[in-house]
């Protein structure tokens, strides 16, 4: 059941700070035609924010559901993150993997380095900025979250920043059309479009 190594499709697993912009970054990478990947979506015990729905931003999960979920093995990685907990489904990942499909994880610092372990053929990618205080300023900016979120944020954001070097890739987001360009020349050239 573990053999991730066979499947024929790519595992990419991009990661970065709260605040660096990946899921902005994923979102636009994957509307371009030459990119074709399929994003995982992840499931998490934190509340949706507005304009999030169960199934296509997150699976939803009370915490007992998801801790059932875990003890049965169910994740391919699992974290506590700010106080909630997220995890990757196993299921749909080796689904989509085993059709030959690219497969993007968009996780923490954490999961991913979960996920290399478990599958040392995936593709680790780090979303990063040219400065902390641009990642504080994008949180505060958000308006989404308490002072105390944010200052949690910001301190497993310099933790984060600390295993850049644990990555395949880092990716510079500070203008925004050319990491997205970056992005997308990197699927491609790992077998993820063309």
């Amino acid at each position: 059941m573990d053999d991730w190594e066979n499947l024929p499709g790519r595992l990419i697993v991009i990661s970065g700070a709260s605040g660096s912009g990946k899921s902005t970054l994923v979102r636009l990478a994957m509307q371009r035609p030459e990119a074709r990947t399929r994003l995982s979506v992840s499931a998490t015990t934190r509340a949706p924010r507005p304009g999030e729905e169960d199934g296509r931003d997150y699976f939803f999960l009370s915490r007992p559901a998801f801790e059932e979920l875990r003890e049965r093995g169910q994740f391919l990685e699992w974290a506590e993150v700010h106080g909630n907990f997220y995890g990757t489904p196993v299921g749909p990942v080796r689904e989509l993997l085993a059709l030959g499909e690219c497969v993007i994880l968009e996780i923490d610092v954490q999961g991913a380095l979960l996920v290399k372990e478990r599958v040392p053929s995936a593709l680790l990618i780090f979303v990063n900025v040219p400065s902390f205080s641009i990642l504080e300023s994008r949180l505060r900016d958000r308006a989404t979250d308490s002072e105390e979120t944010i200052l949690r944020r910001l301190a497993n954001a310099r933790w984060e920043l600390e295993q850049v070097h644990r990555y395949d890739f880092p990716l510079m987001n500070s203008e925004l059309d050319q990491a997205v360009n970056d992005l997308v020349a990197l699927l491609v050239q790992h077998g993820c479009g063309g």
